[in-house]
């Protein structure tokens, strides 16, 4: 959200949340569950507890609002909630870490004229093959469009590992992408 206007808006509603106003926390949550959503589906990688990992950041956001001093920086806080409860719910499940694949090839940016719905899907579910910390950062970055800054606070890791993690997470894409495409 880079629209001075919406953060504005945004650290309004906030401010009302912490001030007990339903409604505000409402549309907050309106404005951020379907993006979360995402996230955690990608996080999580089994969609049937998605729901039940989102109501568990809504639930933590409801509790830990009122102590967030600075409310510029909830998209980043709201991120690292949810990534902590997909992490509670990804060892719940016991699920095995995937190997990470390195390979050079390129990743098509949005500005590219001949990507299609088709593309995006493929994109969607080459994202499920990757490693969770590199599904993680893609997320954040390329459709969460955050900073380095800011994933690196909601991740937790340092501006360093971010980059590194985002450099290897694109290879993996591009491989992920590569094999799909091959007949």
């Amino acid at each position: 959200m880079t629209d001075p206007t919406e953060k504005s808006y945004e650290q309004l509603l906030l401010l009302r949340c912490q001030a007990g106003d339903d409604a505000a926390f409402t549309e907050i949550v309106e404005r951020y569950s379907p993006r979360l959503h995402y996230y955690l589906r990608k996080m999580v990688g089994h969609s049937a507890s998605v729901d039940d990992v989102l109501q568990e950041v809504w639930l933590g956001v409801l509790r830990g609002l009122p102590k967030l001093t600075d409310t510029s920086a909830f998209p980043a806080w709201i991120y690292r909630v949810a990534r902590n409860h997909s992490a509670i719910a990804w060892r719940k499940h016991d699920q095995e870490s995937r190997i990470v694949a390195e390979f050079e090839t390129r990743v098509e940016t949005e500005e590219d004229s001949d990507f299609d719905a088709e593309d995006a899907a493929r994109v969607h579910a080459a994202l499920d093959e990757l490693a969770q910390e590199h599904r993680e950062v893609l997320v954040l970055r390329f459709l969460e469009d955050m900073s380095y800054d800011d994933m690196a606070q909601a991740t937790g890791c340092q501006i360093g590992t971010i980059r590194s993690r985002l450099h290897y997470a694109k290879r993996a894409l591009r491989r992920a992408l590569t094999i799909k495409s091959q007949p």
